[in-house]
């Protein structure tokens, strides 16, 4: 009868065990400001197009946070308020903006910039493991999501 019962309470906790998010986010800083006057540029090339230049005259707020994503999972269509520096950290992402419709795989030890300014798109996790990767948004509203809700970008 013992031995039932420290087998059950082995198993019970286990099988309770709450499957994680499909898309998990932690904030590594604060949302801050800039105490010296910046302003942000950055020239983007993806894959032989165009180059798409990203000015920002005062990106003020600034915020980091880390996202988990699980195998499967994915973004819905959106954009940012200002660009979005994006390090993958483990597993591989993959990121299709509205522009072009072009899928990009980015894998641990890789970066992109994201745009922002209404540049809608997508990104999910294609994979069976895990992917991580830490974003730092530029030009962040003082409080609420750093997501803008976006009709789907491609067909």
């Amino acid at each position: 009868m013992l031995a039932a019962l420290v087998l059950m309470l082995d198993v019970l906790p286990s099988s309770a065990q709450v499957s994680p998010p499909p898309i998990a986010t932690e904030f590594l800083t604060e949302r801050a400001v800039f105490t010296d006057d910046v302003d942000t540029k950055f020239k983007i090339k993806m894959d032989g197009r165009k180059t798409t230049v990203v000015r920002d005259k005062d990106p003020s707020r600034t915020v980091v946070a880390r996202f988990t994503v699980q195998p499967g999972a994915q973004f819905p269509w959106h954009s940012h308020p200002g660009p979005v520096i994006v390090n993958v950290v483990q597993g591989e992402l993959t990121y299709l903006p509205s522009s072009d419709c072009v899928e990009r795989k980015y894998g641990a030890g890789t970066a992109f910039v994201d745009p922002g300014h209404g540049h809608t798109h997508t990104a999910w996790n294609a994979t069976g493991g895990v992917t991580v990767f830490v974003a730092t948004f530029f030009a962040a509203p003082a409080t609420g999501p750093l997501l803008i809700p976006a009709s789907q970008g491609c067909p």
